[in-house]
């Protein structure tokens, strides 16, 4: 046994020579020696070990230790997510350059803007609550075993469970994948005109389970993302307006192709459509014969979503053309 201490001398907070393993066991927890270096009482100090004091106060606090870590990881990974979409959905080019290079017509600065946040926002929900679930529940799983829990049961049930729910709700983990697959390759977003086939028109939200369309007729459209097969997305980059024009068998074609481009040229002069209209209009030809009328086709490459507009004053405008030049629209057979 050591020395005894002088009188009124204060015992150091960790003394060796005490040997705490007196009391506490061959392998003294650390709460046990603390105690022991603290108040040098032998009674206590077993009183500490023999009702296991000193192994539950090191349990708790692995488990503090172990929940706060934790949590501070999940505050970074929720930082560091937000900060990779947002980046993600704005692009990495400088957005002078992306102004310079949009068109007029590519979409207003708030409906891109709404478009980013709504894509960031859903990505970085999404991401942020699987680190989450993974950090924490790594978390609790940790603590639970540090109790003593034997975890294997439960890890069993919970993958009979899992499971059951997977085969359950199989078709709502398929628009969820189908979703964020979406959002991560950018298929579309707010403010686009698609044709998803079962229905036609601008995206008003995008979700991870659905996208809701309103079409031409006002009608809105709820559908699952994974029964999206395809998608025609009608407002990325450019578009092309194409018209297909029939007129009587008897007509000149080269008369019909020169009355067409000079109309189609005519409208891309307009300072009221130059800036829709990207190209110079292409006359291509003969599209089709029948025994009742030739096809003429005419091609305008036009700002995205805008070839609606584009074909419609066309039409307008070749009809004048036709009347002045006395070209003879081909009449449709009788039904």
């Amino acid at each position: 046994m050591p020395d005894a201490a002088a009188p009124g001398a204060a015992a150091p907070l960790f003394d060796i020579d005490a040997r705490p393993e007196t009391y506490c066991g061959e392998q003294p927890m650390l709460p046990c020696r603390l105690f022991w270096n603290l108040t040098h009482s032998p009674d206590a100090t077993r009183f500490v070990h023999d009702y296991r004091l000193d192994l539950w106060t090191n349990r708790l606090a692995v488990i503090v230790i172990t929940l706060v870590i934790a949590l501070i990881l999940r505050r970074v990974a929720h930082r560091a997510i937000t900060r990779i979409t947002v980046r993600m959905a704005e692009g990495t080019k400088p957005e002078r350059l992306r102004e310079r290079g949009r068109t007029a017509h590519d979409g207003s600065t708030a409906l891109l803007t709404e478009r980013r946040r709504q894509r960031a926002q859903t990505l970085g929900s999404v991401l942020r609550s699987i680190a989450s679930i993974v950090i924490m529940g790594t978390a609790v799983f940790s603590a639970l075993g540090e109790l003593g829990l034997n975890l294997t049961p439960v890890l069993a049930s919970a993958s009979v469970i899992g499971v059951a729910v997977g085969f359950g709700a199989q078709n709502i983990v398929k628009d969820f994948l189908a979703g964020l697959f979406m959002l991560l390759e950018d298929q579309f977003g707010v403010g686009d005109v698609v044709d998803v086939g079962p229905a036609k028109g601008t995206v008003e939200a995008v979700t991870l389970r659905v996208t809701r369309l309103r079409d031409v007729n006002g009608v809105v459209w709820y559908i699952r993302n994974g029964e999206i097969l395809r998608v025609g997305n009608e407002s990325q980059n450019w578009a092309r307006a194409v018209l297909d024009i029939p007129v009587d068998y008897g007509e000149d074609t080269a008369k019909v192709k020169e009355v067409l481009k000079t109309t189609a040229d005519e409208l891309a002069a307009d300072p009221a459509w130059s800036d829709i209209v990207l190209e110079e209009p292409s006359v291509w030809g003969v599209q089709g014969l029948t025994g009742e009328a030739v096809v003429v086709r005419l091609v305008v490459k036009t700002a995205p979503g805008k070839q609606g507009d584009v074909a419609r004053e066309l039409r307008e405008r070749v009809k004048v053309a036709f009347d002045a030049a006395g070209v003879t629209v081909a009449t449709p057979p009788p039904a």
